[in-house]
């Protein structure tokens, strides 16, 4: 499997992607909000876009599907549910099935609603695992749910998922919000020394060359991960003196992400 992680440098911050077969140069792309950026790294790495995969169907996902799909000729897979929120869908995905790149590539979809109620990943086993996570999980944090979204659906998504999904995985979301959620995590835990000297990493980092976590970084660093941490618990209590003397982790997710909201 290639992958081509492409950076939009728009003010929303968007990552997009192009997964190629390398046997037949044919390529998936996810997300193609900025539908030309992504035709010309496919023209330059001689990829023939035959898929595009929206995550979700937020703006910044999919309104780069018209002028694609009439540059390609390409299908348009999403979730099954999206179908009158995405126009011109071709197919409709649900937890289990395979997209296949080629002949080569095979990416399981998992569904992982929480920032919408129709929001899909993809999950590549073989080889080095990746997960191509659009605005479920970010490094070092996770998405808002005030767009047709809910919290506690986002916190079962994230437990009861993407928690368990192989250490080294290796993240490839749908912004590039490192440095806003390691300072919020700083915020929360202070004491976090994998996240203070990551942060003084990626502040100079260049977006074109995007820092890659992994799941066992991610739970060293994303607070969202964190949620047994007493330090964590502790600084929750000056915005939530009301918490519960030992609250459980539905309970601090929950804080955390109202916090997130307005910090």
């Amino acid at each position: 499997m290639l992958v081509e992680q492409i950076w939009t440098d728009n003010p929303l911050r968007n990552f997009h992607y192009l997964i190629a077969c390398p046997e037949t140069n044919e390529a998936l792309a996810i997300d193609p909000f900025d539908y030309q950026l992504v035709l010309h790294r496919a023209k330059e790495k001689g990829w023939r876009i035959t898929q595009i995969l929206n995550t979700h169907e937020h703006f910044d996902h999919i309104d780069g599907n018209q002028a694609m799909v009439a540059a390609t000729g390409a299908v348009v897979l999403a979730h099954a549910n999206a179908a009158d929120k995405i126009a011109g869908m071709d197919a409709g995905l649900q937890a289990g099935a395979t997209v296949t790149v080629g002949r080569s590539v095979a990416l399981e979809v998992l569904d992982t609603p929480g920032h919408t109620m129709s929001h899909i990943c993809l999950f590549k086993k073989t080889g080095i695992p990746a997960l191509f996570s659009g605005d479920t999980l970010f490094n070092a944090g996770v998405g808002h749910c005030h767009s047709g979204g809910a919290p506690e659906v986002l916190y079962r998504t994230a437990v009861e998922q993407l928690a368990g999904l192989p250490d080294n995985t290796m993240v490839y979301p749908g912004h590039d919000y490192i440095v806003n959620n390691l300072r919020f995590t700083l915020d929360r835990e202070p004491g976090n020394q994998v996240a203070q000297k990551l942060l003084a990493e990626v502040e100079r980092q260049d977006p074109n060359q995007a820092l890659l976590t992994d799941m066992a970084l991610e739970k060293q660093i994303n607070t969202f991960f964190r949620l047994d941490s007493v330090e964590v618990i502790a600084n929750l209590r000056r915005s939530f003196p009301d918490m519960p003397a030992n609250p459980g982790p539905e309970t601090v997710f929950l804080a955390l992400r109202q916090l997130r909201n307005s910090w």
